[in-house]
């Protein structure tokens, strides 16, 4: 099997990951007014979603929405039971698991080192992270397994349609179920379109009008590859911007991120398994059942920590658990992919070769 060749970025991601949270806790800790200043900036009086964080997500999206071919979902028919598992367990499985998790570790377990109302916020902070399956990151898990691209961008396809109808829903009533907050859908419903429909038109839009007048050959060999330092420094603006936000937090409550990390985890490593265990289960092959175990074990952190803001604030309790999210986000979903590369000898041999081509 030959050595995967990652860039300069894929290769050292959690140096990088841990550079920018470094720098972002830094500028938040030494540059008190610059930071405040860029916490203030919002897209409306009152609407709580973040202008700075709101344009770098679209910077760092719309380039990742332009990759997908939602035509390719017309192939998801040839091997149905891959899709079907992991919209089973990023919808069904994921968002409740995690909230009734939250809610025995907040409310019970760690009920001696933090308050009621804190509790409230750290389960609606977990409760957004879990309902918001990987978009982006997870072209770059599937790739570190062998998994099949093809099939991979029918499984974020779906998700990013279904999300469009059932994340607000989710999220809401989840939060109010499992604790004592209230979640204005208005603000939701706000949060929704500025960072899911908004880039998911954009980048469809711009595909295909790119593609009629260059080609898909330019598109997707020429032009693809340019916006790729784009989405890059997207990405590590905005995780300064989150950490300088929550710098306070991370720092003066070092005993929350901890304890706040265990129910992620925990979560984490069941929808993997659980998703990778059916898909064994079921004869799925290898190349598909990797990127499931990934797409369910890894978050659409940016829309998590953008909505958590936009719902409770950037110095809330729920948009830390967001960004605790990030922290684990890399290392875990490493330790995953090290997990299915060393099982992928459960799958038959002869499957597991078997490629989906869009």
């Amino acid at each position: 099997m030959s050595t995967k060749r990652l860039n300069l970025f894929e290769r050292y991601l959690s140096l990088w990951v841990a550079l920018c949270m470094a720098a972002g806790l830094g500028l938040g800790r030494w540059v008190p007014e610059l930071t405040d200043g860029l916490r203030r900036m919002e897209f409306g009086e009152g609407s709580q979603i973040n202008a700075p964080i709101a344009i770098l997500i679209w910077l760092m999206i719309i380039p990742m929405m332009m990759k997908v071919d939602f035509s390719s979902i017309r192939n998801a028919g040839r091997r149905p039971k891959g899709l079907m598992i992991t919209l089973f367990v990023n919808w069904l499985v994921k968002p409740f698991s995690m909230a009734l998790l939250g809610w025995v570790f907040f409310r019970i377990i760690f009920s001696a080192w933090i308050t009621s109302a804190e509790a409230d916020q750290y389960i609606a902070g977990t409760i957004i992270l879990a309902a918001a399956p990987c978009t982006a990151m997870v072209f770059v898990w599937s790739y570190l397994t062998d998994g099949d691209p093809a099939y991979t961008l029918i499984q974020v396809a779906m998700n990013d349609l279904i999300m469009l109808v059932l994340f607000a829903p989710i999220v809401r009533y989840l939060v109010s179920g499992a604790s004592s907050l209230t979640v204005p859908f208005e603000v939701l419903f706000y949060s929704v379109a500025t960072f899911i429909v908004i880039p998911l038109l954009v980048g469809t839009l711009l595909r295909w009008q790119l593609i009629r007048r260059f080609g898909a050959r330019w598109f997707e060999q020429d032009f693809l590859p340019r916006l790729g330092p784009v989405t890059i420094l997207a990405l590590l603006a905005t995780l300064i911007l989150i950490f300088a936000f929550q710098s306070a937090n991370i720092t003066g409550k070092f005993l929350h991120v901890v304890l706040i990390a265990v129910p992620i985890l925990l979560q984490v490593y069941l929808n993997s398994g659980v998703a990778y265990g059916l898909m064994r289960a079921f004869k799925v092959p290898y190349p598909v059942a990797a990127p499931g175990a990934l797409i369910g074990a890894s978050n659409f952190f940016e829309l998590a920590v953008a909505t958590a803001i936009a719902l409770f604030g950037p110095g809330s309790g729920a948009a830390l658990a967001t960004v605790v999210g990030v922290l684990v986000e890399v290392p875990v979903m490493l330790s995953v992919c090290a997990v299915c590369n060393r099982t992928r000898d459960w799958f038959p041999a002869e499957v597991a070769s078997a490629k989906v081509r869009p």
